[in-house]
C-alpha cells in the first residue's frame, strides 16, 4: 500500500522552482490505471481505513498539525474529493474550512489573517477549500479586488505577484518549522470536462443549486487563470511545501490519487501512539486490579 501511494505521489509532485509547468500534466491521465468503478470504490475505501488509521495516531501522538489546501477551477470536484477521501476519518481529528470573499473585517487585517486563525492544532488535519493562494489567483485575474484590499497605493507595485510568492513561501516554511507537514493540491481539469461538468449542473435537476451565473463569467477568464496557476506552481511549490497537480478530468482517479499522497505524508511523520513508562503501567495496573475486585 505505501509503495503504491508513494509511486502515485511522486508522479504528481510538482518539482520545486521553475521546471514544472501545468502542460506537463494530463487532465484526463490515470497512470495507466483500467478500472471499474466498483473496483475504484474498493481502492478508496481500503485507502480510507489506512488514512483512518494513520489519523488516530496523528491524534495520539499530538504532535505534528497537517494543513491540506485545494485549489482549482469550478467544477474541478474539490467538495467530493474532501467529502470521498475524508469520509472515513474521526470528525473530531479534521476541520474543513471554506475560504470565500472575504469580509468587511478580514479586509482591515493582511490577506493571511483569516488563515492563520484556522490553522488546525497539532494532533489534528486542517483542509482549505480554497486558500490564501486566492491573493494570486482571484485577484490577479480580476485587479478590482485587489483595489478593496485598502493597501496603501505606494505598495502596490508591478512586483507585487512576486513579493506575495515570496511571503508565501516564508510562511509555509515557518509552519513547516514549526511541525507542520503541508500538502498542495490543485485538481487539474480539462476546459472540456468542465464544460461537460457544467451542463450536467443545467441538465439534472438535483444539480440545479450548484451552478451559479458566476461560473460562466469566470470561465471566459480560462487563459488568464490557467495563466495564473501555472505561474502559482511554479513559484510556490517548494522542497517544504509542494504542488501536487492531480488529474481532475476522472473523479475516481482523483480521490485515489489524493487519499494515497496524503497516506505517504503521514506515513512519513514516523507516527506511533505514545508509550507507556513504568509508572503508569503500575497505575493502570493498579486500576485494573481494582476492576476486577468490584
Amino acid at each position: 500500500m505505501r509503495k503504491s501511494a508513494r509511486r502515485l505521489a511522486a508522479r504528481y509532485r510538482a518539482l520545486p522552482g521553475r521546471r514544472s509547468r501545468l502542460k506537463h500534466f494530463d487532465p484526463g491521465d490515470t497512470a495507466g490505471l483500467d478500472i471499474a468503478k466498483k473496483k475504484a470504490q474498493k481502492l478508496l475505501e481500503s485507502g480510507i481505513a489506512r488514512l483512518a488509521e494513520l489519523q488516530d495516531m496523528l491524534y495520539a501522538q499530538d504532535r505534528w498539525g497537517v494543513l491540506v489546501l485545494f485549489q482549482a477551477p469550478d467544477a474541478a470536484g474539490k467538495d467530493s474529493t474532501i467529502k470521498h477521501v475524508m469520509s472515513g476519518v474521526n470528525p473530531q481529528g479534521v476541520e474543513v474550512s471554506s475560504f470565500k470573499q472575504p469580509t468587511s473585517e478580514e479586509l482591515d487585517h493582511d490577506y493571511l489573517w483569516r488563515s492563520v486563525k484556522r490553522l488546525p492544532e497539532r494532533g489534528r488535519i486542517g483542509i482549505f477549500n480554497r486558500s490564501y493562494y486566492e491573493e494570486v489567483l482571484v485577484v490577479r485575474v480580476h485587479p478590482n479586488v485587489l483595489h478593496a484590499e485598502k493597501l496603501p497605493g505606494e505598495l502596490v507595485s508591478k512586483k507585487i505577484w512576486e513579493e506575495r510568492y515570496e511571503d508565501i513561501n516564508a510562511f509555509e516554511r515557518y509552519l513547516s518549522r514549526n511541525g507542520y507537514r503541508i500538502l498542495k493540491f490543485y485538481l487539474h481539469v480539462s476546459r472540456a470536462e468542465q464544460k461537460k461538468r457544467f451542463l450536467e449542473r443545467l441538465e439534472v435537476p438535483e444539480k440545479n443549486w450548484k451552478y451559479s451565473i458566476d461560473d460562466v463569467r469566470e470561465r471566459a477568464r480560462w487563459k488568464d487563470y490557467q495563466n495564473a496557476y501555472d505561474d502559482m506552481i511554479r513559484r510556490t511549490s517548494t522542497s517544504w511545501a509542494p504542488w501536487h497537480v492531480i488529474p481532475a478530468d476522472h473523479k475516481w482517479f482523483t480521490r485515489l490519487t489524493v487519499a494515497a499522497t496524503i497516506i505517504d505524508a503521514l506515513e512519513g511523520l514516523n507516527l506511533q501512539y505514545p508509550r507507556v513508562d513504568a509508572r503508569r503501567r503500575r497505575e493502570l495496573a493498579k486500576a485494573r486490579r481494582e476492576l476486577e475486585r468490584e
